[in-house]
């Protein structure tokens, strides 16, 4: 299994995992955490099973919500009973609770106040980060005792602005919303905007106040070996695409 890490969260168990060191195969090879994909279920199960016994948990406490690309954050206090809630982030100060996020493009981002001890996961696609799940992830953390001038924040593997080419009814929406966030599109090579997913998400942290925030700096699109990537899925015409997992856990 590759996980890999941010010294941003230096001290507190995290991982953006790549897709290397599951049992899935075909298009899901092979670290495939998605059960909202079309693999087999089993297989996805086993998957998380790996990614909890490398965070340091048991399997029931690698918690996933049903991601809906909203912007509603949840607490947590320990394994769900029942379905897990319709949500795209997790906030606990719970130790031994693995808090994961699933993403093939999306912006995967983990949160830590290690003062307060009290950590998040969110998954922020452009819905999500346009209607502010990640300041929805902060004001939970609040909640729980932390303070968002102390939290750090590292944002996983996701899509790069040199693979994501939008239209210009995107571009509108979001500088509809914030005249400034016109600086986060470039003219692409077919005349269409390319947006900047990460640099968007980082600024929507850095102005709501955090510690410190940072991106890892690997596109998903670009690199077919490590991660899964929706857009890449369609453009080659392929039938399914797997998830990404990123976790963290308050140990002991």
């Amino acid at each position: 299994m590759e996980r890999l890490r941010s010294a941003i969260l230096k001290g507190v168990r995290h991982g953006f995992f790549t897709r290397a060191g599951g049992v899935s195969d075909g298009v899901y090879a092979s670290l495939n955490c998605g059960i909202g994909s079309s693999d087999d279920r089993d297989k996805v199960l086993e998957n998380r099973a790996r990614a909890a016994a490398e965070m340091g948990v048991a399997a029931d406490r690698l918690l996933f919500v049903r991601q809906v690309h909203s912007a509603k954050a949840v607490p947590v206090e320990g394994p769900w009973e029942g379905a897990p809630p319709e949500a795209d982030a997790m906030v606990t100060a719970t130790r031994g609770l693995a808090l994961a996020a699933l993403a093939a493009d999306c912006v995967p981002a983990l949160f830590h106040d290690p003062e307060a001890q009290v950590i998040g996961a969110a998954h922020a696609g452009w819905r999500g980060a346009l209607a502010g799940v990640l300041e929805a992830t902060l004001e939970a953390m609040e909640a729980l005792g932390a303070d968002r001038g102390r939290v750090r924040v590292a944002l996983g593997p996701c899509i790069s602005q040199a693979a994501y080419e939008v239209g210009p009814e995107f571009f509108e929406a979001f500088a509809s919303d914030d005249p400034e966030a016109a600086r986060f599109f470039a003219d692409g090579p077919n005349g269409r905007p390319m947006f900047d997913l990460p640099g968007y998400a980082l600024r929507r942290l850095r102005t709501a106040g955090v510690g410190e925030a940072g991106w890892i700096g690997l596109c998903t699109y670009g690199d077919a070996a490590r991660f899964f990537s929706h857009r890449r899925m369609t453009h080659r015409g392929e039938a399914g695409y797997g998830r990404l997992a990123s976790a963290i856990v308050l140990e002991g």
